[in-house]
């Protein structure tokens, strides 16, 4: 099998040759390996075209991303680029609706993933109106062939995904000024605005994964998150505010007989049953301690029976950076074994990103000790 064909018998329940390997290699590890810095690997590299020679270089399946844009109408757009005293470069945006001005800036650093500075929605009542225009743009426009040339060129070598956004709780607190916490007070003191909205929301989520499904020649699509996890806003408000909406866009996509696969950082143990109903065909990276809270996968499987494909938890930090390889082979051997005999619905990933520390001697070894012990020999 190839190794996006073996992901994909994963997601779907189905048992392969071997177990799937899929280390994430997102930033650190592909920008190490093209030799550039993180500014230029943000900037002028595509992701998927990253990870598809980063896969080919550690020969492991996996996964990846990729983006397009929904056009807004009416909406224009400058940024202007300039080189700051510190040795940073920050990237400042103008957006001019119908309905106002919103500013905002992101930050370029050469060794570290660039963050947001300023965010657009400083004023509640008055940049909502102006952001909505922005954020919630004409689906029908949108331009797929980019989408459609990257998936044909990855063919192959790796699962990639159509990336369709974030969870109700991200959409509203990443662009908001105050971040993580404003977004939490915002809910609490706007809450009839944001029922409506979480309304008009999921519906617009459904136009996205049902066009994107027809549109594309994508086999999988991904919901990731940044803040909507249970370690920042809690079990109540995700299954609130957020598992509505990965369960209407895993409905649309079914229907279209498509997957869905969502990235849930952080601790997940308290919504284990909620991951087994929400419609995902997979979820990662099903974190240990202290990031996460999963210390046996044979518990997650027992919860999650045969309705998700769980991938993930090797450690990223104590395994993988701190680690050495017999450490590595002791880990997944651990998760092999308290999987079981059954190898279906197995992944074998990381928890999180593939730090730029990891030394390709553990890297090897997370490989070969999960292609060992995850063939399937027929029995």
């Amino acid at each position: 099998m190839t190794p996006k064909q073996r992901m994909l018998a994963a997601y779907r329940g189905e048992l392969a040759d071997t177990v799937p390997v899929a280390p994430e290699f997102w930033y650190y590890l592909p920008a190490r390996l093209l030799g550039v810095d993180m500014v230029r690997f943000e900037r002028e590299i595509p992701l998927w075209e990253a990870l598809l020679k980063t896969f080919r270089h550690y020969g492991t399946e996996g996964w990846g991303a990729v983006f397009t844009s929904i056009p807004a109408p009416d909406v224009k757009t400058t940024e202007r680029w300039t080189e700051r005293a510190d040795g940073r470069f920050e990237s400042r945006l103008t957006q001019i609706t119908p309905h106002g001005t919103l500013t905002s800036s992101q930050v370029y650093d050469r060794q570290e993933p660039s963050w947001a500075a300023e965010r657009p929605i400083k004023d509640f009542i008055r940049d909502w109106p102006a952001y909505k225009a922005i954020s919630l743009g004409c689906i029908e426009e949108a331009d797929w062939r980019p989408v459609n040339r990257a998936i044909e060129a990855v063919g192959e070598d790796y699962l990639l995904e159509l990336w369709l956004g974030f969870p109700f709780f991200d959409y509203i607190a990443l662009p908001r000024d105050g971040g993580l916490e404003q977004g939490i007070f915002d809910l609490m003191d706007h809450e009839s605005f944001f029922e409506k909205l979480h309304e008009e929301y999921i519906a617009w989520m459904r136009r996205l994964a049902r066009t994107a499904a027809a549109q594309t020649t994508a086999e999988s699509f991904c919901i990731g998150c940044d803040w909507s996890c249970v370690s920042l806003i809690g079990p109540d408000l995700w299954r609130r505010w957020d598992k509505p909406v990965i369960r209407a866009v895993a409905d649309e996509l079914h229907a279209a007989g498509k997957l869905l696969h969502i990235h849930f950082h952080g601790k997940s143990h308290a919504v284990l049953a909620d991951l087994a109903d929400c419609g995902a065909d997979c979820v990662c990276p099903f974190e240990r301690g202290p990031g996460g809270d999963i210390a046996d996968l044979g518990e997650v499987r027992r919860v999650l029976g045969d309705r998700v494909t769980v991938n993930g938890n090797v450690h990223t930090v104590e395994t993988l950076i701190r680690g050495t390889p017999a450490d590595v082979e002791r880990e997944v051997a651990e998760i092999f074994r308290q999987w079981g005999p059954d190898k279906r619905r197995l992944i074998l990933g990381t928890g999180d990103q593939v730090g730029r520390e990891t030394t390709d001697e553990n890297i090897a070894a997370m490989i070969n000790t999960g292609r060992t012990l995850g063939k399937v020999t027929g029995e």
